[in-house]
């Protein structure tokens, strides 16, 4: 897929800030947060959320509460912000430049390639809002369904300008949608890094596969053709002829 300049419109807010005692961030305060976000990550996607303490993340990095606590208020938080970078990142892959010239068949399959590659990339934390639901506060749910439901805006929207200009062959949009992103969606019941396919060839296979759901043609179909294939067969006016038995038939020739 050929690339594409984004909009340069302003991002997704995250749903919680993160309140810890720190005021002005720095690179080297940055840097911190990335580690303690890295190691809680680690420990979230080995033992849960439930099962995870603030005191299981001091000792994996060897720092003290205090450390934590100036940049994260509470377990949850961190939970949040680790969550919330893969959300942005999936949910934000249509959003296509405005002089994008592409038609809408390219440019909805270029967003599910998009949505697949960041599903991967951001494992395992991308994977924490399917597996532990439980776990978020109203306002980052609320955060999360806006931009999930700007999302397929655009991408039923993509489908519907696909299928009129006979590239995509499917019945309801919004199931189809639901069903060619559940396929990301579903990685994490199976994928682990390491397994028969590498990253870029799992991107490759799950996004033909989405394409099939689409029901993608190699080549528009124009709209007559296609209602000529979908219409029921003419009711003959007369009744059929009946064949001639076998017996009938040696009957009259004797």
């Amino acid at each position: 897929m050929p690339a594409t300049s984004r909009k340069t419109e302003k991002k997704p807010a995250a749903p919680v800030a993160p309140r810890g005692r720190q005021r002005l961030p720095t690179a080297s305060s940055d840097e911190k947060r990335e580690r303690i976000l890295k190691a809680a990550e680690a420990l979230f996607d080995r033992y849960g959320y439930a099962n995870t303490t603030i005191e299981q993340i001091v000792q994996a990095l060897g720092v003290t509460k205090p450390f934590v606590y100036y940049y994260f208020r509470n377990k949850q938080e961190i939970f949040e912000t680790l969550c919330w970078a893969p959300t942005e990142a999936c949910f934000t892959v249509l959003d296509f430049a405005a002089d994008d010239p592409r038609p809408a068949h390219e440019k909805a399959i270029d967003g599910l390639q998009r949505l697949i590659a960041a599903t991967i990339a951001h494992y395992p934390a991308g994977f924490f809002p399917y597996r532990e639901p439980q776990a978020f506060s109203p306002a980052y749910l609320k955060a999360s369904r806006n931009v999930a439901q700007q999302f397929y805006k655009q991408f039923c929207a993509l489908l519907d300008e696909g299928r009129a200009s006979g590239h995509f062959d499917f019945r309801d949009t919004r199931i189809t949608a639901q069903a060619a992103c559940s396929l990301p969606g579903f990685l994490y019941n199976w994928y682990q890094p390491g397994g028969k396919l590498g990253p870029a060839e799992m991107v490759v296979e799950l996004t033909d596969l989405a394409s099939r759901v689409l029901g993608l043609r190699t080549a528009a179909v124009p709209a007559r053709k296609r209602a000529a294939r979908t219409a029921p067969a003419p009711e003959s006016s007369s009744p059929p002829k009946r064949r001639k038995s076998a017996s009938s038939t040696s009957h009259s020739a004797s």
